[in-house]
C-alpha cells in the first residue's frame, strides 16, 4: 500500500491473536498441544472398541469428552493457521504451520476410531440410547454423522487417508498458497502483489485497468505449468478418494458436507444458467453502452460507472457504514459486530506475503472468530467488510451450540454474510438521493450480485468440466484455458470480449484448490437472501427474532427446518427463480433510468 493510500484510509487494524496464544513459542501453546495429545491417548484407551457396549449416559459422557478435546485441538490449529496466513512467504511461519498441522494429524489418528465406531452402532440400539436426555442433546450431530456412514472405510484405511493428506491435498494447498503470495506483478514500473493488482481492475482509468490485466496475465502465464500441475494433482487426488468412498458424482462429497440434496443444487444451477440472458448478458450489454463501447473488454467488467463514487473510503467511515446498517436492522447485530473492531479481531491491511482475499475464521467456541481482509478502500471493500462481519456475527451466535454443533453448512453460512451485505447496500441506497449516484450504486450492487450468483455458478460449471475431464487423463494448460473461456463466454455473454491472457485467470481462484465445489454456496446464499430480504420488507414484525434463531441454530437443523418459519422452501424449483427475479428487477430499474 502506498503512503498516500495509507493516509487516506487511516489506521487499519491488525488482529491480536493473543486471545488464542501470545506467540508460537508461548508456553501455553506447548502446554495445550501436549495436553491435547494426552487427553486423546486417554480417550482412545477408555473408549476404543467399547462404544457398542455403552448405554446412553456413557455415550453422552464420551461425546462431552470428545468436545473438550475438539475445542482444545481446534484452538491450537486455528492459531497456527491464522499466524501463517499473516505472511505465507515467511519460512519460519510456514515451518510452524507445517509442524503443527503434522502433529495435529498425528493426534487425530488417535481419535479417528470414535466417529467410525459410533456409526457402527445399530440404529435401534442408538435410538434407545438417545432416550437419555444428555445424549439426545447431540442428536443433530449424530444424525449428520450417520449420513456419512455409507462412505466411510475401515479404520486402517481411514487412518491412511488422514495421514497421507499431509503429503497430498494439504501439501498442494500449501504450495498454491505460498506460490500465490510470492507472485509479483509489474505494472508501469511498479512491483505489486496480487490484491493491489486485482484492485486496478476497478480503476476509473481504462489504461490502468488494462495494465493491471496485462500484468496478471503475464505472471499467471509464466506460472501456468505449476498451477496446471496443482489442479491436475488435486483433481486426481479427489477422484481417488471419491472412488474408494463410493461417491457417484464428483460433487456428492460437497453436497453431503453441506447437508444439501444434489437435486436442490441441480435446480439452483439450472435456474441460474437459464437466467444468464436475463441477468449478466443483458447487464453487460447495457454497461458497454454506458461506457460508450460496443463491447466491454474483460478488464472493463468491474469498471466503475462515470458517476460512481470511486474515492477511497477511510476505514473509520467503512466501520460506521456497516455498524449503522447492522444497527438499523437490530442493535444486537451491531453490538456483536462492534466487538470485532473494539477487540482487534480484524486484520485489515494488504501486506506483502499476506494471504489474498478475505475470510472469517470461527476458531473454537471457547474463543471467538477472526476476520481477515485486504482493505484498499473501494466500495466493494466496504461490502466485503459487511460480508465477513455477517459470518462473524453468525459464528458468535452459533458458538453456544458447542464444538460439535456450532459449525454451519456452507450454504447457510453464506446466507448470513450476504444478508449483511444486503443490509449495508440498502442503507447506502437509502441515503443516496442524487439520481446519477443512485444509478451507479444500484449498478454496483447488480454487479456484486452477478459476481455472487452468475460468476460462482460459472465457477461451479468450470469445476465440473475440469474434474470430469480429469478422469480421462491429465489436462494441459491449453485444455484448462479452453474450458475457462467456454464457461466465461456462456455466463457473461456477448457484451464482454476476452482479450489475450484472460484464458489464464482461472489460476488464482483459491476455492478451486481449497474447497472443491464450494462456490455454489455463494449463489445459494445470495438467492436465499433475496427471498429473505423480501420477507423482511413485507413484514418486519418478528423477523429479527426468527433470523437470530436461524443463526443461533448453527449446524443443528437442516435448511428446510431453518427456512420454514419464513415460509421458504429451497427444494421448490420455483424458489430459485424468485431469488433471481430480484436481480432481474434491479436491472429492469436500471434500464428505465
Amino acid at each position: 500500500m502506498t503512503v498516500a493510500a495509507a493516509q487516506t484510509l487511516g489506521p487499519l487494524p491488525e488482529w491480536n491473536l493473543a486471545d488464542l496464544y501470545a506467540s508460537p513459542d508461548s508456553p501455553d501453546f506447548a502446554r495445550d498441544m501436549k495436553k491435547g495429545e494426552e487427553l486423546s491417548k486417554a480417550f482412545a484407551e477408555t473408549y476404543r472398541g467399547k462404544l457398542v457396549t455403552l448405554g446412553g449416559a456413557a455415550l453422552a459422557q464420551a461425546l462431552k469428552d470428545y468436545e473438550v478435546i475438539s475445542d482444545l485441538l481446534g484452538r491450537t490449529g486455528s492459531y497456527a493457521q491464522l499466524y501463517y496466513v499473516g505472511d505465507t512467504t515467511d519460512s519460519q511461519r510456514g515451518k510452524f504451520y507445517g509442524d503443527v498441522s503434522a502433529k495435529l494429524t498425528e493426534i487425530s489418528t488417535l481419535l479417528l476410531f470414535f466417529e467410525l465406531e459410533l456409526n457402527r452402532i445399530d440404529d435401534q440400539a442408538l435410538e434407545t440410547a438417545m432416550q437419555v436426555p444428555a445424549l439426545a442433546h447431540y442428536r443433530p450431530w449424530i444424525e449428520n454423522l450417520r449420513k456419512e456412514k455409507p462412505y466411510q472405510l475401515d479404520d486402517k484405511l481411514e487412518e491412511l487417508f488422514l495421514e497421507k493428506s499431509q503429503t497430498s491435498a494439504a501439501a498442494f494447498n500449501r504450495l498454491f498458497d505460498e506460490t500465490m503470495a510470492a507472485l509479483r506483478f509489474e505494472v508501469d514500473g511498479e512491483t505489486l502483489t496480487l490484491e493491489p493488482t486485482l484492485n486496478l481492475m476497478q480503476n476509473p482509468d481504462e489504461a490502468k485497468r488494462k495494465a493491471g490485466s496485462d500484468a496478471l496475465a503475464k505472471t499467471f502465464g509464466d506460472n501456468i505449468k505449476l498451477f496446471t500441475l496443482i489442479t491436475n494433482t488435486l483433481a486426481k487426488d479427489k477422484d481417488i478418494s471419491d472412488r474408494w468412498r463410493g461417491f457417484k458424482d464428483i460433487a456428492d462429497a460437497r453436497h453431503l458436507s453441506n447437508r444439501v440434496e444434489p437435486e436442490v443444487v441441480a435446480a439452483l444451477v439450472e435456474s441460474v444458467r437459464n437466467n444468464y440472458p436475463k441477468l449478466s448478458h443483458r447487464y453487460y450489454r447495457m454497461k458497454a453502452k454506458w461506457l460508450g463501447k460496443d463491447q466491454l473488454m474483460h478488464w472493463d467488467r468491474n469498471a466503475p460507472l462515470p458517476a460512481e463514487d470511486t474515492r477511497e473510503v477511510p476505514w473509520a467511515e467503512a466501520k460506521d457504514m456497516v455498524l449503522s446498517a447492522y444497527g438499523s436492522f437490530d442493535p444486537q447485530m451491531a453490538e456483536i459486530a462492534r466487538t470485532f473492531f473494539d477487540k482487534n479481531w480484524i486484520d485489515a491491511p494488504s501486506r506483502p506475503g499476506k494471504a489474498p482475499g478475505a475470510f472469517a475464521h470461527p476458531t473454537v467456541p471457547s474463543a471467538h472468530p477472526y476476520v481477515l481482509l485486504n482493505y484498499l478502500g473501494k466500495t466493494r471493500d466496504v461490502m466485503t467488510l459487511a460480508h465477513e462481519l455477517g459470518h462473524g456475527v453468525h459464528q458468535v451466535l452459533a458458538a453456544d451450540q458447542g464444538p460439535l454443533m456450532s459449525s454451519t453448512p456452507l450454504t447457510l453460512a453464506e446466507t448470513a454474510s450476504v444478508f449483511g451485505e444486503m443490509l449495508t447496500f440498502q442503507a447506502l441506497l437509502k441515503k443516496t438521493t442524487d439520481p446519477k449516484k443512485r444509478k451507479a450504486l444500484l449498478a454496483s450492487k447488480v454487479e456484486d450480485m452477478i459476481n455472487t450468483v452468475v460468476r460462482q455458478i460459472a465457477f461451479y460449471t468450470f469445476e465440473r468440466k475440469v474434474h470430469t475431464a480429469r478422469k480421462e487423463g491429465e489436462l494441459t494448460p491449453e485444455q484448462l484455458n479452453a474450458i475457462w473461456l467456454e464457461v466465461q463466454a456462456e455466463s457473461l455473454g456477448d457484451g464482454i470480449r476476452f482479450g489475450e491472457g484472460y484464458e489464464t485467470f482461472w489460476t488464482y481462484i483459491p476455492h478451486f484448490i481449497h474447497s472443491p465445489f464450494y462456490v455454489y454456496a455463494y449463489a445459494f446464499g445470495d438467492c436465499l437472501v433475496n427471498s429473505l430480504y423480501a420477507r423482511y420488507r413485507e413484514s418486519e414484525q418478528g423477523f429479527q427474532e426468527k433470523y437470530f434463531a436461524m443463526l443461533k441454530a448453527g449446524g443443528t437443523k437442516h435448511h428446510s427446518e431453518l427456512l420454514k418459519p419464513f415460509g421458504l422452501d429451497a427444494a421448490d424449483p420455483k424458489f430459485w427463480d424468485k431469488g433471481l427475479s430480484v436481480i432481474s428487477g434491479m436491472i429492469d430499474e436500471l434500464e428505465k433510468m
